[in-house]
């Protein structure tokens, strides 16, 4: 970055407290930060005055980052654009890529993911300073400058970004050593061979063919996606060169790994049809039963009815326990650790779950015993978190004990620690379902679980909360016998 020309930068994000800490962690890369509360008054900040780059927000009320970055982009080309999003927005975020942003910045972000980002990003910026001065310097063709032995050369190999330049034949002249990674080049035949034979994509071979002739927009990059042996997909966009006469001089291809994000769409689909089904089915099920009763298809039976209504009920609570169990992980999901500073009663948590879970213990008849330290433990933890963690614990104890059965919830006090047991003399777990529990949506199928509704996400909850605190959690399990889950947590003082 020179010192005397410093990178002109604009932040646009409606939220504050990016805004700011973006500002301060720039301007101490030797920047000039600019930031914007909106996307109206970003445009009106880079009419005024452009920048080489941008950090975009793709979700703003008003105009959004997309409507900002097409306008951003048909008036000048060469700016860059980080486009700032979060998990619920990957698709977008690729889209505003093939609308020809830079990179991808997901939130929430650290600093140093911050400053990693925009640096690959200043490298771009001095690669097209770097290249303007040796074309100032003198006009040499694409394959002088492809041989040229200066800090542009070398800073276009350290790229995370594949570039592939050809002439107006179509023959290489330079190809750095990401592309040659992305592509499958055999070093020994890159240099001055037909990209037409190298390139085993035919769609790829007809966006450089159509780059070369000139077909494609000088003013915006044209991207398409390939898929890869391996499930590796590329994002790969191409720009004509303009020539002195007018004509396209070759074309550059510049390629982006986007195998991970496409992974991560994949899994957001996942998650989307499984939450899908397992809504569908209750609902399905509540439906019906309660057209029974309303449609007296069960005869004017009044215990009928009341099994139906019953079963229509807990049909019902298993949707709110999914509709929780759901929040609990996004909000896992979003936090960078445990709260600072606060405290909470332990034996308070417990006693306020088990509460909740009494009434289901009550129908089947089931036992829920105490047994609480003999001294206060205070932890430092958020008291939702550990009402979240052992209503959670309780709830599958009562669900998979038979009636008749004991819940027992105690504790043992160490030195900064203290473990917390919750066990029952429920079916138990298979040691081959054991190493599986604490996976997202996983249930033990069998014919004793055939009945017990449930989101497969408990445990997961429990699990993400537990280790965000420093603790942990084991399970000690017999089938037939029961299973005692044992909690591991430190304490925020010795015991008084």
């Amino acid at each position: 970055m020179s010192d005397e020309v410093p990178t002109r930068v604009l932040v646009v994000d409606d939220e504050r407290d990016i805004r700011e800490g973006a500002s301060r962690i720039l301007a101490r890369l030797g920047l000039s930060v600019r930031t914007a509360a909106s996307g109206g008054e970003g445009l009106e900040l880079f009419a005024a005055q452009p920048c080489e780059l941008i950090l975009l927000d793709l979700k703003m009320p008003g105009i959004d980052g997309m409507d900002v970055l097409r306008s951003v982009r048909g008036r000048s080309p060469d700016v860059l654009v980080i486009v700032i999003t979060g998990f619920a927005t990957l698709e977008t975020a690729v889209d505003a890529m093939k609308e020809g942003a830079y990179d991808f910045l997901p939130k929430p972000f650290t600093p140093d993911q911050l400053r990693l980002t925009v640096r690959r990003a200043l490298e771009r910026v001095n690669l097209r300073r770097e290249a303007a001065r040796l074309a100032a310097e003198s006009r040499r063709s694409l394959r002088d400058v492809a041989t040229e032995k200066s800090r542009s050369r070398v800073l276009l190999e350290l790229l995370d970004d594949g570039v592939l330049v050809v002439n107006r034949e179509g023959r290489v002249v330079l190809c750095n050593p990401k592309a040659k990674e992305l592509l499958g080049i055999d070093d020994a035949v890159a240099e001055n061979a037909s990209f037409a034979d190298i390139s085993q994509s035919s769609t790829c071979r007809d966006l450089v063919a159509a780059a070369c002739r000139g077909e494609l927009p000088a003013s915006g990059p044209r991207a398409v996606e390939l898929c890869l042996e391996g499930d590796r997909t590329l994002l790969a966009r191409a720009r004509p060169v303009p020539g002195e006469d007018g004509q396209a001089d070759g074309a550059v291809l510049v390629l982006t790994d986007v195998t991970e994000y496409r992974r991560l769409d994949r899994l957001k689909s996942e998650f989307v049809a499984k939450v899908s089904h397992e809504i569908r089915s209750p609902l399905a099920s509540i439906h019906q039963q309660l057209a029974s009763v309303l449609y007296e298809l069960v005869d004017g039976d009044p215990d009928e009815q009341r099994r139906v209504v019953t079963r229509a009920r807990d049909r019902t609570r298993g949707l709110i326990t999914l509709a929780s169990d759901l929040l609990d992980l996004s909000r896992l999901e979003r936090r960078t650790g445990p709260p600072a500073g606060v405290e909470c009663d332990l034996v308070h948590a417990v006693e306020a779950a088990a509460e909740v879970v009494r009434p289901q213990a009550a129908e089947k008849n089931i036992t829920l015993e105490l047994r609480p330290p003999a001294q206060p433990v205070r932890l430092r933890a958020d008291s939702c978190d550990m009402e979240s963690v052992f209503l959670n614990l309780l709830t599958n104890a009562v669900n998979y004990t038979p009636a008749g059965g004991r819940v027992t919830v105690s504790a043992a006090v160490e030195p900064g620690w203290i473990a917390v047991s919750v066990a029952d003399t429920g079916i138990g777990i298979a040691p081959e379902d054991v190493q599986r529990i604490f996976e997202r949506f996983y249930r033990v199928k069998n014919e004793q679980t055939r009945y017990v509704i449930g989101t497969g996400l408990g445990l997961a909850v429990v699990q993400g909360i537990v280790t965000s605190y420093g603790g942990s959690i084991a399970v000690d399990s017999q089938p037939g016998v029961g299973s005692t889950f044992t909690v591991r947590l430190p304490v925020a003082s010795p015991p008084e």
